[in-house]
Formats: structure tokens, C-alpha cells, sequence
């Protein structure tokens, strides 16, 4: 291959497994892999980590993912087009706490290489004003236990209805359960 490690978030995995079945013998010559690349220049724990890849571009799948995401207390890494880059950048934002570590890594081992930010709100305030470009690592810190987030929404909206019907407006409800639950008061509001 001449884009990357073969078999990682591409169709390699299925030749491998295609030609393996066949019987024929597979040997793999390491090459460059932007997850472990990206995972390793980053500074952040790497002893254990999992690896996402691409998330499902299906709303609800995704939505699922990334609440899952921001529960893992292993470092994540993410593969990312640029243009659908910031948006998920956006959603990391809300199901994550905004200082919660991370670096974007794109183009690696390439001319262009570069390494951008420390946190979630850090990466969003550079691609909000430099368009992003080329293929995108993100690599996430893992949820601090008190980060954890275990509530349903459902259970969220109780809560904060309760504190409506004692007198306390949307703004103040969602506050306050913020305080509470860990979730961010943007996403509760």
C-alpha cells in the first residue's frame, strides 16, 4: 500500500482475510499507521487505548458511539475526513467536558504534518478559523471518573423538571443539574 498500514479502517482487512481462506500466506511489512503515529506524538496515555476509527455517519449509531466515547477512560484514538471534521469537533464539545485532552494530528509522516491542541475547546477554536485540510487523527484523553456520565435523558429530564416545578427557571435547572450529573450545562439546557 502507499496510503497507510493496510487492514486499518480500510478494505485491506478483507483481502487479508480473502487470501488467508484461500490459503495463500499473508506477511505484513510495517508501515506508517496514522492511529499509533498520532497515538505516540501525542503525549497522552498509551499504555491501553482503543481505536474507533470512523464513526457511524448514521445519526442514532453515532449518537451511541459518542456517548460511549466520552464514558472510555482509555485514550481514543478517531480517524476524521476534513469535512466533517469540525462537526465532530462540535459534538465532542457536548458529550464531553471542553478541557477534556486533545490532539489532532493530520498528515502524518507527510510534507504537511501537523499537530494541533491540547483540549476539545483549544482544537475547535483553530479549525473555526483555519479550514481544515487533509485526512484527520484525533487522538482524546480518557473520561476522568467523576467525568463519567450515567444518566439517561430521560432521567435528565426529570431531574430538571423537578427543579422547574420548585421555581427555578430552564437556565437555572440546567445549571444546576450540570453541577450535579457532570454533563455540560449546554447540553442539558
Amino acid at each position: 500500500s502507499d496510503a497507510g498500514l493496510p487492514g486499518i479502517s480500510d478494505p485491506g482487512a478483507e483481502l487479508i482475510f480473502a487470501a488467508k481462506k484461500s490459503d495463500y500466506e499473508v506477511v505484513c511489512i510495517p508501515g506508517p499507521c496514522a492511529a499509533i503515529t498520532a497515538l505516540v506524538s501525542s503525549g497522552l496515555p498509551s499504555k491501553r487505548f482503543c481505536f474507533e476509527g470512523f464513526l457511524p455517519t448514521k445519526l442514532k449509531e453515532r449518537k451511541q458511539v459518542l456517548e460511549e466515547i466520552s464514558k472510555e477512560t482509555k485514550t481514543t484514538i478517531i480517524y476524521e475526513s476534513p469535512h466533517k471534521l469540525i462537526k465532530l469537533l462540535e459534538d465532542l464539545s457536548q458529550v464531553c467536558e471542553k478541557n477534556r485532552p486533545l490532539q489532532v494530528a493530520r498528515e502524518l509522516t507527510k510534507v504537511y504534518e501537523e499537530s494541533i491542541g491540547n483540549d476539545i475547546q483549544s482544537v475547535l477554536d483553530h479549525f473555526s478559523n483555519k479550514r481544515p485540510q487533509g485526512e484527520c487523527t484525533l487522538v482524546l484523553g480518557g473520561a476522568q471518573k467523576n467525568e463519567i456520565k450515567d444518566k439517561s435523558n430521560s432521567e435528565l429530564i426529570k431531574i430538571m423538571q423537578e427543579l422547574i416545578n420548585n421555581g427555578m427557571s430552564a437556565n437555572e435547572a440546567a445549571k444546576q443539574t450540570a453541577k450535579e450529573t457532570n454533563y455540560s450545562k449546554r447540553f442539558l439546557y
